[in-house]
């Protein structure tokens, strides 16, 4: 089994487990994930640790419970810290919570996506910009944006899985394009 497909499995088991107990409980388990996330992508040796077999379960359970006492999650998220221990898994922890929060964003309705332009945007143009693509969208969007000088001009936007580069450095890799091809 890939981890991917582990991960995805992990997290929908723990999103219905969420989704029976309401709303509240489903914010709960993303925030709990998310932080235990933070501590194992911010200390690399611990998901080197959890990957390693030289460890046994117990020690990783004994590390695990550490981390849990520091970070006080709801005692589902524990149980399910210590699940994934029992079954080797903690070392897709990271992905099995990235799943997670995609779950947690299609039962609110919330759609992420990334601007990209060649300069910063003013807050008050990200803000119009945001309002103008939400409305387009019918849903609640999260919007990043990022500036990238080598996009020469025009903007780069990522929502979901789409990607609409109407840059000014791909208009001119078309051009390109058609004058290799003669056309």
């Amino acid at each position: 089994m890939t981890a991917d497909l582990v991960a995805r499995r992990y997290a929908r088991a723990l999103f219905a487990i969420g989704q029976g107990r309401g709303d509240a409980e489903l914010e709960a388990y993303g925030k709990d994930l998310a932080a235990f996330t933070q501590v194992l992508e911010g200390n690399t040796e611990l998901l080197k640790l959890f990957r390693n077999p030289i460890f046994s379960i117990e020690e990783k359970k004994a590390i695990t419970g550490r981390i849990l006492e520091a970070l006080n999650p709801c005692p589902t998220i524990k149980n399910f810290c210590f699940l994934l221990a029992d079954k080797k898994r903690l070392a897709w922890l990271p992905e099995i919570e990235a799943y997670y929060a995609v779950l947690l964003d299609q039962a609110k309705g919330v759609v992420r996506g990334e601007l990209v332009t060649a300069v910063e945007l003013p807050d008050a143009r990200q803000e119009a910009v945001k309002k103008q693509l939400a409305a387009q969208l019918g849903k609640e969007l999260v919007l990043n944006f990022s500036a990238d000088a080598g996009i020469l001009g025009g903007v780069v936007l990522k929502v979901g899985d789409k990607i609409l580069d109407a840059s000014l450095r791909a208009q001119l890799n078309a051009m390109k394009e058609q004058i290799k091809r003669g056309e």
